[in-house]
């Protein structure tokens, strides 16, 4: 008779009867406690995945919650700094730093694939601190340009992109969760950032205010170097071209690039354009300043509620929803408002909807992607998705002077981008999952 089978059975022995593909080579470059092997699939929490959480929180507070702020510059830049130039044209400083900061993943996120969140980090968090450091002496229209839409935005998108690879390691089943506590921390940065910069700014100055931004930024620079890592191994690989190619062959991937893409044309504007438009219809200059800092609190239960509820009743289900009431709530609620009540609410609501848009993208790029190419496919994504940033601004600057200083056919082309691409979000659910109910 056999002896009975006990749980003594050696390490070694385990190993050898795992199958080979479900374990993973040990990432050297991250801390030590990372230096051991691990399994396919993410552990969806412990101590490390919630380090790589908070780590994350900081990096957006720092990366996009600093573009959330950029409708204080708008209305600052077109009044006092850069008063001699047009709003199409001082909008093209913001379009272009939040295109900066998705369109750089088409690059950065094979730079993650390869080598990891750690270089990534630390050369993005000097571009980023740097370029605001040169954006505090500057005094041209070029100078701001080059220093805070360019180099201190491709700083910040590599910190954004080496966070998003990371925290997508690390979860599953709670993923969307993860993202959600994460990206509350660019809607705490969108209310930090310009309730500061709109005190310093008048009492210190524009330069003395961006160095104690940039200050700021360095000290979460800190945290997040302590706290993120990657849990996959990273190699350098040959690129291809049909690497880039690949995710696009793919219907339900395709389609949600061309959803987001769409609905991203009119995202922003609100962001942008809210504190402006607001004191033309005569709203106080203080009040008006603190809408985008409601609009980014409010947008801090719409990061993380929606994530909770993605997680049990389906990430698609919930985005889907999410974007459908941030179109119809800006034609029916910001395009029509003229009073400072109207308004307000409209920066409430829609900041809690549409942050349902930022912290699930990430959840729905990888639930349609394999874990080892979500670097790639991120940065695809969000290059297509930052064109359409890019542009959308300038275009409903443009738009702003058409209606002689009004804000009406940009509250119409915002509305309407945004209510396309929410039907086409429902659209790419249904084809992934069909007409019947399911957690999606």
């Amino acid at each position: 008779m056999p002896a009975p089978q006990t749980n003594s059975t050696s390490e070694s022995t385990l190993s050898e009867a795992r199958p080979a593909q479900d374990i993973e080579k040990v990432d050297h470059t991250s801390p030590p406690s990372a230096t051991k092997a691990v399994t396919n699939e993410p552990p969806d929490g412990g101590r490390d995945a919630w380090l790589v959480t908070f780590g994350s929180w900081w990096a957006l507070f720092i990366a996009f919650g600093w573009t959330n702020s950029l409708g204080v510059f708008q209305n600052y830049y077109e009044k006092e700094l850069l008063s001699a130039y047009s709003a199409s044209t001082i909008a093209w400083i913001a379009s272009t730093q939040i295109f900066m900061m998705y369109g750089g993943g088409i690059v950065l996120g094979k730079v993650f694939d390869h080598y990891g969140p750690r270089w990534l980090l630390v050369v993005g968090g000097f571009a980023h601190v740097f370029g605001l450091m040169m954006t505090s002496i500057s005094k041209e229209y070029y100078q701001i340009f080059l220093s805070q839409a360019v180099c201190s935005a491709i700083g910040a998108s590599a910190i954004y992109y080496a966070c998003l690879g990371s925290l997508a390691s690390w979860f599953r089943a709670k993923r969307a969760t993860a993202f959600g506590i994460a990206a509350s921390g660019a809607s705490i940065g969108g209310v930090v950032f310009p309730v500061m910069v709109d005190r310093l700014i008048d009492q210190v100055g524009f330069g003395w205010t961006m160095r104690a931004v940039a200050f700021l930024i360095l000290g979460g620079l800190v945290i997040v170097n302590l706290t993120v890592k990657s849990r996959l191994a990273h190699e350098p690989k040959p690129i291809h071209i049909r690497q880039y190619i690949k995710p696009f062959t793919e219907i339900p991937f395709l389609l949600l690039v061309i959803s987001l893409s769409l609905f991203s044309f009119g995202l922003f504007l609100p962001f942008n354009f809210i504190t402006a438009q607001a004191q033309t219809l005569g709203m106080s200059p203080a009040l008006a300043n603190y809408l985008v800092a409601i609009l980014n609190a409010t947008s801090v239960f719409g990061r993380i509620i929606p994530g909770l509820i993605a997680d049990r009743v389906g990430r698609f289900n919930v985005m889907s929803v999410a974007t459908l009431v941030s179109g119809i709530l800006t034609f029916a609620l910001w395009l029509p408002g003229r009073s400072n009540v109207a308004i307000i609410l409209y920066a409430a609501f829609f900041g809690f909807f549409s942050g349902a848009y930022v912290s699930l993208t990430p959840a729905l790029i990888a639930q349609l992607s394999p874990i080892e190419e979500i670097g790639i496919r991120t940065g695809a994504l969000y290059f297509f998705v930052s064109i359409a940033v890019l542009t959308g601004s300038p275009i409903a600057g443009a738009l702003v002077s058409v209606d002689n200083g009004n804000y009406g056919y940009l509250e119409i082309f915002a509305g309407a981008t945004m209510c396309g691409g929410a039907v086409l979000v429902v659209f790419t659910r249904v084809v992934k999952g069909g007409f019947k109910w399911a957690v999606l």
